[in-house]
């Protein structure tokens, strides 16, 4: 029987959500991207996680792009329906009710580097390539690239890297704003203790920051300042926000529920 696709491990409070096609750099194919938007509906939502770390499996690529030679015979409707599929995906990342956190040791690129873009974090090793190359091969980007590299770096470094296609390392890629952390040993590594930080925080709070962040990064001002303002006071409905406050005040660990 062959090894599936996808594989979720959970960790306690946290999850691991590893692409596995080592042999093929973990390309992204229909049935990679239908197993992963299977595995968020499934298992991200279970009472107590607190985090999903992304990964891929062999150690050479996260996820190094899209299956071209699947790709290359696509009639334009065949084309729409796959970049639909992507978006899909990227939309059931997003709607992950826990922070997401994309581990890349070695190569994201194209559908790889969209499908870090979706994630909330992304942690980058000493080896981290990213880029969107698909002009080499006459295309564009089709998983949400475009637009999630443009609100991430801005305008001008989004076309710079759109139309050229160079690729980008880890250093280079903070420095645009295209990651969030670089480490020099393992990215997963270092992105499992992010993770772990942030399963100590108040879950309801943690969800409610991706809320305002997600729902209001293009709004104007007054409108996030009032969604910040709502959200911030629907903290105090909580036992959350109980529990932290008696925390803090009695010099103790708080014991968080989520609720």
């Amino acid at each position: 029987m062959s090894e599936p696709v996808v594989l979720w491990e959970d960790r306690d409070a946290i999850a691991v959500l590893t692409v596995n096609r080592p042999a093929a750099l973990n390309a992204l194919n229909a049935d990679v991207m239908d197993a992963l938007v299977l595995a968020f509906h499934t298992h991200a939502h279970r009472e107590g996680l607190r985090a999903v770390v992304v990964t891929g499996a062999g150690g050479k690529a996260f996820v190094a792009g899209a299956d071209i030679p699947g790709m290359r015979d696509f009639t334009v409707a065949q084309a729409e329906a796959f970049a639909r599929k992507g978006q899909d995906l990227a939309a059931a990342i997003e709607s992950c009710p826990v922070p997401v956190i994309a581990a890349v040791d070695g190569f994201a690129l194209g559908g790889g580097c969209e499908l870090a873009l979706c994630c909330d974090m992304i942690v980058a090793g000493a080896r981290a390539k990213f880029g969107q190359p698909e002009v080499n091969l006459g295309v564009i980007p089709g998983f949400g690239g475009t637009q999630r590299l443009v609100r991430r770096v801005g305008l001008a470094i989004a076309m710079d890297l759109c139309l050229t296609a160079r690729i980008v390392d880890a250093k280079e890629a903070y420095a645009i704003g295209l990651v969030s952390r670089t480490v020099e040993g393992s990215a997963f590594d270092a992105a499992l203790e992010m993770a772990a930080t942030i399963a100590k925080k108040g879950p309801f709070a943690v969800r409610m920051v991706r809320r305002a962040l997600h729902e209001n990064a293009d709004a104007p001002l007054a409108t996030g300042l009032a969604a910040e303002r709502s959200l911030f006071a629907l903290c105090f409905a909580t036992s959350d926000q109980k529990e932290g406050m008696a925390a803090f005040v009695e010099k103790r660990e708080p014991q968080y529920t989520g609720r």
